[in-house]
């Protein structure tokens, strides 16, 4: 008796029968998205009266801290537990000082979600200094030179103030070397070692950043950002950053922008034991919105396919403006 050897292709092989119809492709899709690893970026502005739209971010607005909790509160009934707070201040001078004002805006947001959701919402914290100084850059400057080590000892000042305001888990972003280490040191030294530190590992000087500095405030009043954040064509530069984080104690580590980072996610996802969280920033959003408000694009299958193809990358967390719209789909 002969047996027929099983055939490598059509039309034994027919990839489509597992497309047929609805159910089955819901059968077997690999990658799924969940509110549970979203994280909704949220604009906090220290004096505002009422909310203010963002030009440049449809449908996304600057807070007072008064509306804070409705905002927060709104996420978590569609699941979305996590929120990273952003912070824009009355006061700038040239060190950011109330960065690390133990009763600055982010300092204040942080009391705010604690007093009406507890535990129930992880609070991240953006550890930088640009929304916070006079010039705009994410560190100290010694003439128009940003000092390296200066600004770590300020950053590791403004982790601690975040942390004792109750800040679940900081994430500095100002791309300094040797910041990680400096924060959980200083963490560690003030009492709080059990607050994670989820380092941007990998941002690049990405022109996609332009909407939330307009949101935030925080365009540099000179020159630009190339001189700490990354260039764009370097992914073994990016895998040393992100190693580099990692051996000095970061807890996770974020890759931004996300979408133009893919392979990134990827390699990062094969080379690190750590959660990767990807960051699908401003520009990534607005490019959507401006898009679907022309009707060139739905919106919502973009968005969509966007966000899972950040996931199927790799991708342990997303942090997204488009949070959400979409936990409101995953309903």
């Amino acid at each position: 008796m002969t047996t027929k050897k099983p055939s490598e292709g059509f039309p034994d092989v027919r990839l489509r029968r597992l497309r047929k119809t609805q159910a089955i492709r819901d059968l077997f899709q690999e990658t799924r998205l969940s509110t549970k690893n979203l994280i909704a970026p949220i604009f906090v502005q220290e004096g505002l009266k009422k909310a203010q739209a963002i030009t440049s971010m449809p449908d996304i607005r600057r807070l007072p801290l008064a509306g804070l909790a409705k905002e927060v509160g709104e996420l978590s009934d569609l699941g979305v537990g996590s929120v990273i707070l952003f912070g824009i201040p009355i006061e700038k001078d040239g060190k950011g000082s109330s960065a690390f004002d133990d009763k600055g805006i982010v300092q204040k947001s942080i009391d705010e979600v604690r007093k009406h959701f507890g535990d129930k919402v992880a609070v991240v914290t953006d550890v930088c200094l640009c929304q916070y100084t006079s010039h705009g850059h994410c560190g100290i400057l010694s003439g128009n030179r940003i000092d390296n080590d200066r600004s770590i000892d300020m950053l590791a000042k403004v982790a601690v103030s975040q942390a004792r305001a109750g800040s679940d888990i900081v994430a500095p972003s100002a791309m300094m070397d040797g910041q990680v280490q400096a924060i959980r040191k200083r963490l560690d030294d003030a009492g709080f070692s059990e607050t994670a530190i989820m380092s941007y590992s990998s941002k690049q000087a990405s022109p996609l950043f332009a909407p939330f500095r307009d949101a935030a405030y925080s365009t540099p009043e000179f020159s630009d950002r190339r001189s700490y954040q990354m260039p764009f064509a370097n992914a073994r530069e990016a895998m040393r950053e992100i190693e580099q984080d990692v051996a000095e104690g970061a807890d996770a580590v974020i890759i931004k922008p996300a979408i133009p980072n893919l392979d990134l996610v990827y390699q990062a996802k094969k080379m690190t034991n750590v959660p990767i969280c990807a960051y699908s920033v401003s520009g990534e959003y607005a490019l959507i919105k401006a898009a679907a408000m022309e009707g060139w694009v739905d919106e919502n299958a973009v968005m969509t396919e966007f966000l899972t193809a950040i996931k199927r990358a790799g991708a342990d967390m997303i942090i997204t403006y488009q949070a959400r719209k979409m936990a409101e789909l995953l309903q």
